[in-house]
């Protein structure tokens, strides 16, 4: 598979992963969910494979997925502080495996996207 193919195909599962967050949203029970999983598993490899160096930190990760949504800190007050959430995504605290996992279910994905590699 040459450099494009891969990449197209990384293309297209981003999309994937995308368009299932649009369907499956925070509904744990969507029959999209565990294919979500996948998908989301399946970009992560990717990214992890091919971009090493570039890999989202989980911070960024955060701030991806609350700006895909077009959420405020204060629309994830329910799971953690928003002066715990400033201070994380300025960099400045770690993300708990405890709220990984609160924010895994809130986003709907895996919890490892925000546990530091």
């Amino acid at each position: 598979m040459g450099h494009s193919d891969r990449e197209a195909e990384y293309n297209r599962m981003v999309g994937l992963t995308n368009a299932l967050l649009e369907v499956a949203d925070d509904d744990d029970d969507h029959p999209f969910s565990s294919l979500l999983e996948l998908a989301g598993d399946l970009v992560s490899r990717h990214e992890q494979g091919h971009h090493a160096i570039e890999a989202a930190s989980p911070k960024d990760m955060l701030r991806f997925l609350m700006d895909a949504r077009g959420l405020k800190q204060e629309d994830l007050s329910t799971i953690v502080p928003q002066s715990n959430l400033s201070a994380i995504l300025a960099g400045k605290r770690k993300i708990s495996a405890t709220l990984a996992g609160k924010l895994g279910k809130f986003f709907g994905v895996s919890p490892a996207m925000f546990v530091p590699k």
